[in-house]
């Protein structure tokens, strides 16, 4: 199926690897013209060099809004515009409500909400002149199912599924989508930090019985960025091989 993406330009933010690595390769494979960022040169050559497509990659450091706007200025002057936003960004250390200090939230609140809040302000208002544009954050399950231990994650990524949604809904009008996908256990080095190496799904309760592949995310993604999503705004999809149990 053609998604409508050959020549749109595309930004994806932490693209070097795991999941943000999945959804450059998926867009690049469908036409688009993308460009990555990541805070090590060495690790986005070389991620660059395997999308292909004539993949360029930017040295951003995305952990907060200034970072996020700069990004998406470097990339949009790069592309000669911008079609489609990718955020992404690393999450937080694990920890409990007991563990974590104070002046953490601020630095996950940075890292994990107000990093894509900087992307979508300088990146949504030319979508909005142009009459298209398609925005997809990467989030996590924990916004439905707070995760054991990962406190920070759980709360700045909530918040932030309230701004894409309250955002989706006032930029319909103009063609512009915005929507999340909340990935549950895919193998990438953040789950291997969080949960060992090798997890185990069956002990993880995931009913498809397998660790999730960050190249088959980056489908979910292209297909959100495609014309055939045009109709598909403010929604929150989970993509975890079924592990979350809840009817809503």
């Amino acid at each position: 199926m053609d998604l409508g993406l050959t020549d749109k330009k595309a930004a994806v933010a932490a693209g070097s690897a795991g999941l943000g690595f999945g959804s450059a390769l998926a867009l690049a494979n469908e036409g688009a013209h993308v460009v990555i960022c990541g805070r090590r040169e060495d690790r986005l050559a070389h991620a660059a060099e395997l999308i292909g497509h004539g993949c360029r990659y930017l040295v951003h450091d995305v952990s907060d809004a200034a970072g996020g706007v700069a990004f998406v200025g470097a990339a949009t002057e790069l592309l000669g515009g911008l079609d489609l936003l990718v955020c992404n960004s690393g999450g937080p250390p694990p920890g409990t409500f007991e563990s974590t200090e104070i002046e953490a939230y601020a630095l996950a609140l940075n890292l994990s909400l107000m990093s894509t809040v900087g992307m979508c302000k300088a990146a949504i208002p030319a979508m909005q002149a142009n009459g298209w544009g398609r925005v997809v954050a990467i989030t996590s399950s924990s916004v439905r199912q707070p995760i054991p231990t990962l406190i920070l994650s759980n709360t700045a990524r909530a918040g932030l599924t309230g701004f894409l949604k309250t955002v989706a809904r006032e930029v319909a009008k103009d063609g512009v989508t915005v929507n999340s996908l909340q990935p549950g256990i895919h193998l990438t080095d953040r789950i291997r930090t969080v949960y060992g190496a090798e997890p185990d799904p069956t002990l993880m309760g995931i009913p498809s019985g397998t660790i999730g592949d960050p190249l088959d995310f980056g489908q979910a993604v292209a297909f959100l960025c495609s014309e055939q999503a045009r109709f598909i705004t403010g929604t929150h999809t989970p993509v975890d091989g079924g592990q979350y149990a809840g009817l809503l």
